[in-house]
């Protein structure tokens, strides 16, 4: 059997050469590398659509200027979120911010202050539900609103390009480009809190979460292709999994997603769709038997600026898609 030495990492100023470099070591520097392959090979590809997934706290963790640096180069074609990330994108857009803090602090003493804890960054209690009531009276604003999560995260980004030009967001940012942000999980966050409040202040609104599940899989049934980034997993990532189910039930059997990618710290002895294998996925239907896939067991924090800069440094077009 013939063997392909590893090739040791040597030190370079470009990420890009990086990570082609660790593509070629071991252990997840190596699916970090292969991440980066995978990902050059969607967007080069003219007949693929790019979904994102998106979960945990990425927002807050600082890696919002990553996702809208993805989003400007349209490195994805459509984006699944949870409503936590989108609603702290509205915060930072809106000039909220988000502060360093420490995982060991008093929680107690925390709560005492009006100080939210997301591990080691901290909020102001006071000023998310100030965007809360911003956020219900901009519902109440196109009331009665009846439709999508996708259509309201669209109506919200050209909203807050509106109210503050000057501030920036991955909402804003997908509005003005036309990638559609899909929020299946709306009433899990702030978001739905937002919901909330505007109704019972007598504002006649509905999400058709259904819509969100048919309008994606249009999205999938309609590309020659489709690949597949998992930031996390979740409710963001079956979502975009379960298309490819629902397609072949309506006589589109696809064949599953062509390419997939996921950055996770969920392992998959325990059962959970997070840290499914994508070679367990091919077994409904979900991936392609043949896909380029590989997933990195590594803390998106980490993953995504890297990737993201490898990326961006390396100067990669979208292919045009028609």
């Amino acid at each position: 059997m013939d063997l392909t030495p590893t090739t040791p990492v040597k030190p370079t100023e470009r990420v890009s050469d990086l990570l082609e470099a660790m593509s070629r070591t071991g252990f997840q520097g190596r699916k970090l590398g292969e991440a980066y392959i995978i990902w050059k090979e969607m967007i080069r590809d003219p007949d693929c659509a790019i979904l994102l997934g998106l979960s945990g706290a990425m927002v807050p963790a600082g890696m919002q200027e990553c996702l809208i640096s993805l989003a400007e180069r349209h490195y994805m074609d459509a984006i699944v979120s949870t409503g936590a990330n989108i609603f702290h994108d509205i915060c930072e857009h809106l000039g909220i911010r988000h502060y360093r803090g420490h995982h060991h602090a008093d929680d107690a003493a925390l709560f005492e202050k009006g100080i939210d804890r997301i591990y080691d960054v901290f909020a102001y209690e006071e000023q998310f539900r100030s965007v809360d009531q911003q956020v219900a009276d901009f519902i109440a604003s196109i009331a009665p609103f009846h439709g999508s999560s996708r259509e309201l995260i669209k109506r919200l980004g050209e909203w807050l390009i509106e109210v503050r030009p000057e501030g920036r967001s991955l909402t804003a940012t997908c509005a003005t480009e036309g990638i559609p942000i899909f929020v299946p999980a709306l009433a899990d966050s702030s978001i739905g809190i937002s919901l909330v409040m505007a109704r019972r202040e007598g504002t006649d609104v509905q999400i058709d979460q259904i819509s969100d599940a048919d309008e994606i899989t249009v999205i999938v049934e309609k590309a020659p292709k489709t690949g597949v980034i998992y930031i996390g997993g979740g409710v963001p990532k079956n979502f975009i999994q379960q298309t490819q189910v629902i397609a072949s039930i309506h006589d589109s059997d696809l064949g599953g997603h062509a390419y997939a990618i996921q950055f996770t710290t969920d392992a998959p002895h325990w059962g959970g769709l997070s840290g499914c294998t994508f070679e367990e996925a091919i077994s409904w239907g979900k991936e392609t038997i043949t896909c380029p896939r590989v997933q990195c067991f590594c803390d998106a924090t980490i993953a995504i600026p890297l990737m993201t800069s490898a990326l961006v440094s390396s100067g990669i077009q979208r292919a045009d898609r028609g």
